[in-house]
């Protein structure tokens, strides 16, 4: 829980995400909203600074076939609102940080962070060589 690793000087991250089935049925916003008010049970305000939730697509986990950046946007954009919902609107804007967990790397930085609900990206096989981690960690708006 959340609640238990803020005293001990840890900074949690959420993974919220959706299925492949989830998706087909078209529930996926459901299934989103749904996770951080569990997650994020007994957490006050002023510890959504020490927070950040990754939104992973589940769904294009293995398949090839990732998320575009606009499926993530509105994800992200769904997550958004729910925090502003348990919290408040400054809060979910301003406060908690979300980040794309769907593996940012070079091919997609440009277009995830374009995209004015994602925060950031956690960054998977890009790591692995450093011209290509470089590229993604010292990104640049355009």
């Amino acid at each position: 829980r959340v609640k238990a690793a803020l005293p001990r000087g840890l900074n949690p991250c959420i993974c919220v995400g959706d299925l492949l089935e989830e998706r087909e049925v078209g529930k996926p916003e459901e299934v989103v909203a749904r996770q951080p008010p569990e997650a994020l049970k007994d957490t006050e305000k002023p510890d959504l600074k020490n927070i950040f939730i990754a939104y992973e697509p589940v769904w294009a986990i293995g398949p090839g076939k990732p998320a575009t950046a606009d499926d993530a946007n509105a994800t992200i954009k769904v997550i958004r609102d729910t925090m502003a919902n348990l919290y408040c609107r400054n809060c979910a804007d301003n406060k908690v940080r979300i980040q794309y967990g769907g593996s940012m790397n070079t091919k997609n930085v440009d277009e995830l962070m374009a995209m004015p609900e994602i925060d950031g990206g956690l960054i998977g096989g890009a790591s692995l060589k450093a011209q290509d981690f470089a590229r993604v960690v010292n990104f640049e708006e355009k």
